[in-house]
This record gives C-alpha cells, sequence and structure tokens, in this order.
C-alpha cells in the first residue's frame, strides 16, 4: 500500500511559491521524482492562502519513503525551507481506492 504525505510549506509573501520554483528549476524535484519507489510529486497553491504551497508526495512504501529521507536530497530541501524560512506541516494518508463506497462513487466521475 502506498504513502501520501501531504506536506504544506509556509511563508512570508511568496517565499513558499519562490521555494517551490526553485526545487523545479534545480532539478531536485524532478530528482525526487525519478527515485526509486517514488510515485507522485506535485506541488499546489491553494487558492484560499497564497502564503502556503502544498506538495503531495507518494511513495511506495515505508522503506521507499525512509530511502528518500535519507538521501543526500534531503540535505537540498532541508537549505531551500532555511532560505526562504519555511515551516511546514505534514498529512500521511494509505489511499484506499478499492473500498471506495457506493455513496461516494456517485460523485466521482473518471
Amino acid at each position: 500500500m502506498s504513502i501520501v504525505m501531504n506536506l504544506y510549506y509556509t511563508g512570508e509573501k511568496d517565499n513558499a511559491i519562490k521555494f517551490a520554483l526553485e526545487m523545479e528549476s534545480s532539478k531536485t524535484a524532478d530528482l525526487i521524482r525519478k527515485s526509486k519507489g517514488n510515485l507522485r510529486y506535485e506541488y499546489f497553491v491553494p487558492v484560499n492562502d497564497e502564503n502556503t504551497v502544498l506538495l503531495i508526495d507518494e511513495w511506495q512504501s515505508q522503506d521507499a519513503l525512509d530511502r528518500h529521507h535519507a538521501s543526500p536530497v534531503m540535505e537540498t530541501i532541508l537549505k531551500l525551507r532555511k532560505k526562504y524560512n519555511l515551516t511546514v506541516r505534514a498529512q500521511r494518508y494509505t489511499p484506499d481506492n478499492e473500498n471506495i463506497s457506493a455513496a461516494d462513487k456517485e460523485y466521482i466521475e473518471k
């Protein structure tokens, strides 16, 4: 079962967006996407909070996530977080796409 991490990076003004843009322009995000076990690595901007960027980060397993956390790329992420003076809030999920209720399916279009 995969693990989905929702990471909310928050800072002053547009620092969170600058962080995400530098993660992309430096190819750090691409490096993570190519990591063994990474299934998703995407940034989003909440329309009701211009100081926050949401990262949806999905991994095949806890082992894959642990390897990511132990990798040198984490040092790059931490340096950029410090550069832009960001806080981070995390939420962890394990998707259960196979057991979506009939009531929920009514609202999902494919």
